[in-house]
């Protein structure tokens, strides 16, 4: 693509205040006040002096800059420009936001944790956000993250297990077999803390999000279906962890580290126990409807924590992975007598009649999708945290997930399935981040979008969900 030869540009001016950049943001902030974003925050927050006033509007500012792609306070003004004070009713000056986020302690980032709950619930009765988690499977999975900071003003910011100097983020998502990942509970801790710190709790709070979530009031939902399952990784193998999901009802499916008593369990797995399964260079044999793969899954009975008290020791299975170890050695020359392999085991408690072998394995291996939602947090919001006051980055942390939410849950009303599960980057670009200019008529705005604009059917699909036209309004 090249510049035009027969109308070149020779002058750019910022003289309109009837256009907007992020168009989207109209039926995505309709949607999260019809959800209660702004009447949950006045409700719930009680932050003190004339900084803490209209709260409701103030944390829609903020998650409706986070959904546009703000990743620090000064890039809030993002919602302040052209014809935005027209469209949304006083949108607030970066520095007022600023001055909102450092008046929070950590009771009100608690109370804005009970909002962020709360709107979550109201935005899945609004949209398909978490289909099929009243009838399906559902996955919670809990992880921690490091964001990274530079210079010593951060409150708590420290060296942790990655070696690089931040604040340590947990959180817990929710998958189903139809709907993207969305977040259920979050934290943030200082950076140096260990990850099975606090981890107990967010599994209690996760998976009375997901009870909340499943009934929607009703009681009689939840016996019929089917338990949750809690993948964590190793760093949170331990009784209070695993202890917390399976007091709270669910089952638990967590790596282990390869301790003496796990590699002894492993040597007790008999040589013909171990199946093929569909791993990295396998093939499929038609023939015999099997895979011809160097890896292979076992499992035995196990009972974890069997060294503490009886109260602890919580009876499942030990489900191992081996691979030939194909790693260099010393002697390339030097063959070997035996094949060498790596172990890679986990603990859990599913049923082995719901879950064979084989799927408890693959199963497991797909945690690795809350990475994808870190990876996606920090393509967005939490590319920085942004204040050096640690409970300001706290209430930025819950702000940025409800605007994480609020942007898969707008993406499930365009009923485009690839934008369904895309990542809220994607979403941001097709929906969102759409020019447009605004026209006044007998007291009412209309938006001119674009043409041609390649997701426009899913745009209006979103705009009309929102403002139930029966003739789309876009020109």
């Amino acid at each position: 693509m090249q510049l035009s030869h027969t109308r070149p540009v020779t002058a750019a001016r910022f003289d309109d205040p009837n256009l907007m950049s992020t168009a989207g943001l109209v039926p995505v902030m309709a949607l999260a006040q019809a959800s209660g974003l702004l009447a949950l925050a006045d409700q719930h927050l009680s932050v003190p002096t004339d900084k803490g006033a209209h709260a409701g509007r103030k944390v829609g500012s903020l998650v409706g800059g986070m959904v546009a792609g703000a990743d620090s306070i000064a890039d809030l003004a993002i919602v302040r420009h052209g014809a935005m004070g027209t469209v949304f009713d006083r949108p607030y000056a970066p520095s007022t936001l600023g001055s909102f986020l450092r008046e929070f302690t950590f009771g009100h980032v608690r109370q804005l944790d009970a909002v962020a709950s709360r709107f979550l619930c109201a935005l899945a009765q609004r949209s398909p956000l978490v289909a099929g988690i009243d009838t399906g499977r559902v996955l919670v999975d809990i992880d921690d993250t490091i964001i990274e900071v530079h210079g010593h003003s951060k409150q708590g910011s420290g060296y942790g297990y990655s070696g690089v100097r931040g604040l340590n983020a947990l959180l817990a998502t929710v998958t189903t077999d139809t709907a993207a990942p969305v977040i259920v509970a979050q934290r943030l801790r200082r950076g140096a803390c260990g990850s099975p710190r606090g981890a107990a709790r967010m599994v209690a709070d996760a998976l009375a999000a997901v009870d909340r979530l499943r009934t929607h009031g009703t009681e009689s939902a939840a016996e019929s279906t089917p338990k949750v399952l809690v993948r964590v990784d190793s760093a949170f193998y331990g009784h209070p962890t695993l202890g917390a999901a399976i007091a709270a009802g669910a089952d638990v499916s967590v790596t282990v580290r390869l301790t003496s008593t796990i590699k002894r369990a492993i040597e007790s797995i008999d040589d013909d126990a171990w199946t093929p399964i569909e791993y990295t260079d396998a093939l499929y044999d038609e023939d015999t409807d099997t895979w011809i793969s160097c890896a292979e899954v076992a499992e035995i009975p196990f009972v974890a924590f069997a060294s503490q008290k009886k109260a602890h020791r919580i009876p499942g299975r030990l489900v191992v992975r081996r691979i030939p170890d194909l790693r260099p050695k010393k002697d390339q020359d030097q063959g070997t007598l035996f094949d060498i392999w790596r172990f890679h085991a986990f603990f859990t408690t599913t049923d082995p009649t719901d879950l064979d072998t084989v799927a408890a394995d693959k199963l497991h291996r797909n945690h690795a999708i809350v990475e994808q939602v870190h990876a996606d947090l920090k393509n967005s919001a939490l590319a920085h945290l942004p204040s050096g006051r640690f409970t300001a980055n706290a209430a930025w942390l819950v702000c940025a997930v409800m605007a994480f939410n609020l942007t898969r849950a707008a993406a499930t009303l365009t009923g485009d399935p690839k934008l369904t599960k895309a990542t809220t980057g994607t979403i941001r670009r097709t929906l969102v981040s759409v020019p447009a200019r605004i026209a006044s008529s007998a007291r009412r705005l209309t938006l001119h979008l674009p043409t041609h604009w390649p997701w426009e059917t899913a745009w209006n699909t979103l705009f009309e969900s929102m403002f139930h036209q029966n003739q789309p309004i876009i020109a």
